[in-house]
């Protein structure tokens, strides 16, 4: 389990995230889309791609970035690098830009699909 976030662990520059975006998607939820790409190094990595026209609110962006990030250090992952892109929009300009029943809906719909990652590794 990596208990850190470090700069080693983040996806930053953009052929990194272009290399990962070429392959198809491993998995989609409703508002989230997962891509994967198996990497030479001993650690996951994670990219995190929340558009202004999904999100238009920063609040509402940060905080799908910061509940990603955590769910990522919680779990056990292969040594693969994990873009997840934000592919739908999660609430409106007028609406609030977050709440507790927003916040939960995205923590459950982002641990289903980092989960689905690493169970694949315990199953091989």
């Amino acid at each position: 389990m990596s208990e850190d976030y470090s700069r080693a662990r983040r996806i930053i520059k953009t052929d990194e995230f272009s290399s990962v975006f070429r392959l198809r998607p491993v998995r989609r939820t409703a508002h989230f889309v997962l891509y994967a790409r198996s990497n030479a190094l001993t650690h996951a990595r994670l990219g995190i791609v929340a558009a202004k026209r999904f999100a238009p609110r920063a609040v509402t962006r940060n905080t799908i970035k910061r509940v990603t990030r955590e769910l990522f250090r919680q779990a056990s992952l292969p040594s693969t690098d994990y873009v997840v892109r934000l592919s739908s929009p999660v609430n409106a300009r007028t609406g609030p830009a977050t709440s507790s029943r927003l916040k939960a809906e995205l923590r459950v719909e982002l641990a289903r699909l980092l989960l689905s990652q690493g169970r694949t590794e315990t199953a091989s």
